[in-house]
C-alpha cells in the first residue's frame, strides 16, 4: 500500500511521521555516514522538508513506515540547483513539468527491500501521470544504478562525479504510461492497484490543487 501525503497533513499520522524521519536517520546517517542532520527526537530532517514537500510513502502490513521518498517542484528551491549544480555543469534544472525526488528511504526492519523499492518507484511514475509531468530529476550514488537497473527503470544520465562506488550522479526519469505498465507487468502489480493508490490518497480534484500548490 502507498500512501501521498503533503507535510502539512502528517500531522493526522505522528506516528508514521516520526518512523519515516527515524528510518531517514538510520538509513542516511548510520548506514550510509551522509553529513545530515539529527534533531533531539532522532528524526533526520532537513530545510527542504519545511517547503511542505510531497512524501510517496510505502505503508507496511500495520501500517507503519516501510520506504518514501520526497518531491517537490523545480520552480522551487530544491537540492540538485542549490547543491549539486556542479553535476550538470552549473546549469540550473528549472521547469514546471519537472519535480525533484529526494531521500529515497527503504526502512532498515522492511524483509522486501526489492518489492518496496519497485512500488515506490511505480507510484512516482502514477504520480507523475496523474499531475501532467515529464521528468522527475534526481541525484543518485552508484548503489542506486544498480537498484534502478533491477527495476528496469534507470534514469538518463545528466551528469556524473568520481567513479566506482563513488560516483555521484544526477539524471531524469521520463513518465510514460508505457513505464508504468512494464512495471506492473514486471511486479505483477496491476495498474488499477496503482491507481488506486492515488484516488485514495487525493480527491478528484487533486492535480489542479496541487498545481497550485507548486
Amino acid at each position: 500500500m502507498i500512501q501521498f501525503s503533503y507535510a502539512d497533513t502528517l500531522d493526522t499520522t505522528p506516528a508514521l511521521k516520526s518512523a519515516m524521519f527515524q528510518d531517514r536517520r538510520r538509513q542516511f546517517k548510520e548506514r550510509q555516514n551522509w553529513d545530515v542532520s539529527v534533531n533531539d527526537a532522532g528524526e533526520e530532517r532537513d530545510e527542504y522538508d519545511d517547503l511542505n514537500p510531497l512524501y510517496v510513502i510505502a505503508l507496511d502490513a500495520r501500517g507503519g513506515h516501510a520506504g518514501s521518498m520526497r518531491f517537490l517542484p523545480t520552480v522551487g528551491r530544491t537540492m540538485v540547483n542549490e547543491h549539486f549544480s556542479h553535476l550538470s555543469d552549473g546549469v540550473h534544472i528549472i521547469h514546471p513539468l519537472i519535480w525533484e525526488c529526494t531521500r529515497f528511504c527503504i526502512s532498515p526492519d522492511n524483509g522486501n527491500p526489492g518489492n518496496t523499492a519497485a512500488a515506490l518507484m511505480l507510484a512516482g511514475c502514477e504520480m507523475g501521470l496523474r499531475f501532467g509531468l515529464q521528468h522527475s530529476v534526481g541525484v543518485f550514488d552508484a548503489r542506486m544504478t544498480r537498484i534502478y537497473r533491477r527495476i528496469g527503470w534507470s534514469p538518463e544520465i545528466l551528469g556524473t562525479e568520481g567513479t566506482g562506488r563513488e560516483a555521484i550522479s544526477v539524471g531524469l526519469w521520463e513518465y510514460s504510461e508505457a513505464v508504468k505498465l512494464r512495471l506492473c507487468s514486471k511486479f505483477r502489480i496491476s495498474p488499477r492497484e496503482v491507481e488506486g493508490w492515488f484516488d485514495k490518497s487525493f480527491p478528484l480534484d487533486a492535480p489542479a490543487q496541487c498545481a497550485v500548490a507548486a
